[in-house]
């Protein structure tokens, strides 16, 4: 049975975590449906923007421990193919060259809270929850600490991974693990309304942004600033700048 569902209106592509009964844990399978999703919606010419949310209460509390029980006294490689199959998420999330923006509600956890980092935009339920309690139980929560340390910095991170607290959607959004906390009262609106947004911009403006956005992790100052100008020049370059260009002076001659 799917672990997902992955859907299409207009410009906005949505990939839904579909295992409400199990508080949409992930598991290899899960995986697997996530990555062909993110590879789907890359070659759709029709999507723009990319939502992931989850059915039910909870967006995701993590890995699917029955299965991980399952494995125990499983071979090293079988381990690693495991870790492997969730990485592969992750780097296909940041590689789509569409803006993916993730809906929480509920709880967040552990590779659930990665997930979520992975994305692009992250809009919070305003009774959302996230943490990362791996260190509990004996884990590590490994394959998403890159992300994590990236987006929050060294000591919010230690004090996520260390302690393994869970924080509220509103500590989130101050740390940075969270791009905006939205109103329970039109928290499905808000969201619509962001992706909307997202989906009229052209596509290759959007997927200029998001490129240079995460390749500046790789460079110096110097070597960034560089990069901005290469660009720059190619966005000069496409139909829907020059387009716009010629719309926005127009609009800025009749005022």
């Amino acid at each position: 049975m799917p672990r997902i569902r992955l859907e299409r209106q207009g410009a906005i592509g949505r990939i839904i975590l579909s295992r409400p009964e199990r508080r949409n844990v992930i598991d290899r399978e899960m995986a697997s449906e996530l990555f062909t999703a993110c590879a789907q919606l890359e070659q759709d010419g029709h999507v723009r923007v990319v939502q992931l949310s989850a059915d039910g209460e909870d967006f995701c509390v993590g890995t699917d421990l029955q299965a991980l029980s399952s494995a125990l006294g499983a071979t090293s490689e079988a381990n690693r193919e495991d870790a492997e199959a969730f990485g592969r998420v992750l780097l296909g999330i940041r590689a789509l060259m569409k803006p993916v923006v993730c809906s929480v509600q509920g709880r967040a956890l552990g590779a659930g809270a990665g997930l979520a980092t992975a994305c692009d935009l992250v809009l919070a339920h305003q009774d959302a929850e996230f943490g990362y309690p791996e260190v509990r139980f004996g884990s590590v929560p490994a394959v998403v600490m890159t992300l994590l340390r990236r987006t929050v910095g060294e000591k919010h991170a230690a004090d996520l991974v260390l302690t393994g607290r869970v924080i509220s959607a509103d500590e989130a959004e101050r740390i940075g693990l969270v791009s905006r906390v939205l109103p329970a009262a039109s928290f499905e609106q808000d969201v619509s309304a962001v992706l909307a947004g997202m989906s009229r911009s052209p596509s290759t403006s959007l997927a200029l942004t998001k490129w240079l956005l995460y390749k500046l992790d790789a460079l110096s100052f110097d070597d960034g600033v560089a990069a901005g100008v290469v660009t720059d020049v190619e966005a000069r370059a496409t139909t829907e700048y020059q387009e716009g260009v010629r719309r926005m002076a127009d609009q800025e001659h009749e005022k």
